[in-house]
């Protein structure tokens, strides 16, 4: 755990001894090994074989607005190839945020937690980022999505707007979990609305 930025900055883009084929490719990520060997390096220090044998970390072209993103249970972290057009802090902020994720999903096993919990801020100061905000603010674009759909709570009057038409039966969660112990409800069914 003790790399000096300028070994992480060599680590970047060098390859790595054994790289297994992996979600990666799966997922149609081009495995970057230097990152990759840093990432096991680091899951190993903290104790998790299983993580420090099986991550590996990719660059996605198909990434436009997120910076990266962790998959769990493949322990596979993939991210934005802009990241490479910005400052070197901000791959290696982006690199240890998204390892925090598999970090604390690793100590959880199979109990559920929250994405950016206390199981997830304690991993990110462990890594050295104290403080981590869940969200970037790199001058990625954004792409607007039209919420063509709407949808309406017959109980309390929530208007919901969606990019997509939903293709199953859903309820108002709040409702459900005020009147009906969060068990699914068909008096606070979903209708749609004509927009």
């Amino acid at each position: 755990m003790a790399w000096s930025f300028r070994q992480l900055e060599l680590a970047w883009g060098r390859k790595a001894r054994a790289v297994p084929p992996s979600a990666a490719l799966r997922k149609g990520a081009k495995i970057d090994g230097g990152l990759t060997e840093w990432c096991r390096e680091t899951a190993a220090t903290f104790g998790l074989p299983e993580l420090a044998r099986r991550v590996c970390v990719g660059w996605n072209a198909r990434m436009q607005t997120t910076a990266g993103r962790a998959w769990w249970p493949d322990r596979l972290i993939e991210l934005n190839p802009k990241l490479k057009e910005q400052p070197p802090e901000e791959l290696w902020r982006t690199l240890r945020h998204e390892l925090a994720h598999l970090i604390a999903y690793e100590r959880a096993g199979r109990r559920r937690i929250e994405v950016h919990g206390p199981e997830w801020r304690a991993a990110c100061a462990e890594l050295g980022i104290p403080n981590e905000q869940p969200f970037h603010n790199l001058p990625f674009k954004r792409k607007r999505m039209k919420r063509n759909f709407a949808y309406v709570c017959p109980q309390c009057s929530t208007t919901i707007r969606r990019v997509k038409k939903i293709q199953r039966t859903v309820a108002c969660y709040a409702c459900c979990r005020k009147y009906s112990g969060g068990i699914f409800d068909n008096r606070f069914r979903l209708h749609e609305q004509k927009l």
